[in-house]
């Protein structure tokens, strides 16, 4: 499985994060799709096949084991982020909460 580091996230590429719905609202990559992990069986369709996709959660566990289902399902255009949530934060890497608190993983 191909890992990509956070510094090396290109501003063309689709983030997934896979986290939990309060993991998203605490804190999130700028421009990210949310998608929690136990939604993409049902929600497949909605993950791009075109483009690149970075697929990110809190520290690359589940982020994974998401890559190797789509990769089940024949998708050939996945990276996991290497460290996840908590590199891209370490990382400086642009984030926004909604929930109106500064930005943060937990």
């Amino acid at each position: 499985m191909e890992q990509v580091a956070p510094a090396a996230v290109d501003d063309g590429v689709v983030v997934l994060d896979v986290r939990e719905s309060d993991e998203w609202q605490a804190g999130h990559a700028e421009g990210a799709v949310h998608l929690p992990m136990m939604e993409v069986p049902a929600r497949i369709g909605e993950i791009p096949r075109d483009r690149p996709v970075v697929v990110a959660c809190r520290s690359g566990k589940r982020s994974a084991q998401v890559i190797a289902y789509l990769q089940g399902h024949g998708y050939d255009n996945l990276r996991n982020l290497d460290g996840g949530m908590q590199a891209w934060a370490g990382a400086a890497r642009p984030m926004v909460s909604d929930d109106g608190q500064p930005a943060r993983v937990i």
